[in-house]
């Protein structure tokens, strides 16, 4: 099994380690990041993103979902301040809100396909 078959604790890395896990808050947060992710329509709307901002009309076509779909989506990865959004006229178009976005998705893009 993967257990200790003896219980030792090693007090000194315990406490160097404890002393470098974040609040509460940051993990919740981070948390809901990743279930954020976690849904394949999410994830492709952000995949899509990656490398060009798209309108709603765009993205639905891209996802092959229904404009009302991807509206709901992107309203939830907006509060997540996963994307970012700008009204040019009667359009608006979403983009990823910053680099650490998309740092995330290529380094899991990356780790599956190592």
């Amino acid at each position: 099994m993967d257990i200790c078959s003896d219980k030792c604790i090693n007090e000194e890395k315990v406490k160097k380690t404890i002393k470098t896990i974040p609040p509460r808050e940051d993990i919740e947060q981070m948390a809901d990041i990743f279930k954020a992710l976690s849904d394949p329509s999410r994830l492709k709307i952000v995949l899509a993103l990656l490398h060009q901002e798209h309108c709603v009309c765009d993205i639905a076509v891209i996802c092959q979902q229904s404009d009302s779909a991807i509206s709901h989506q992107l309203r939830i990865l907006r509060t997540l301040k996963i994307l970012k959004n700008r009204r040019d006229g009667k359009s608006i178009y979403y983009s990823i809100d910053d680099d650490h976005v998309i740092s995330l998705i290529n380094m899991s893009l990356k780790h599956v396909r190592h």
